[in-house]
């Protein structure tokens, strides 16, 4: 996996166990097409509603077949590395499909 930065974090992988695995399955989303999509162009915003013991993001964009993804991840430091830990996946609704691409047609017109 190459690294990456994420929240001005340099990413070494993933951090997955079996219930995180199984839950973020649970929509018909892949571990391979979530690892995917954090190599894409995303949309990364903070979770406020679900950060009270943790940070939490949410990451939106497109997998490989380009349909909209959005999966609930937090970052994990084990040995002085940051992974990332997906908490859910799902495909989003046309309605939230409409909504990221305005703001992503915002964010490219700036």
């Amino acid at each position: 996996m190459n690294t990456f930065v994420i929240i001005n974090k340099v990413i070494a992988g993933f951090d997955r166990d079996e219930g995180n695995i199984q839950k973020t399955q649970k929509h018909g989303v892949t571990v391979e097409e979530i690892e995917r999509l954090f190599g894409t162009r995303l949309i990364i915003l903070p979770d406020m509603k679900h950060s009270h013991l943790e940070e939490r993001f949410g990451a939106v964009g497109h997998n490989s077949s380009g349909r909209l993804m959005l999966v609930a991840f937090t970052l994990r430091l084990k040995e002085q590395k940051f992974y990332i830990r997906p908490i859910s996946a799902r495909f989003m609704s046309w309605k939230e499909g409409k909504k990221y691409e305005q703001a992503l047609a915002e964010i490219s017109n700036r």
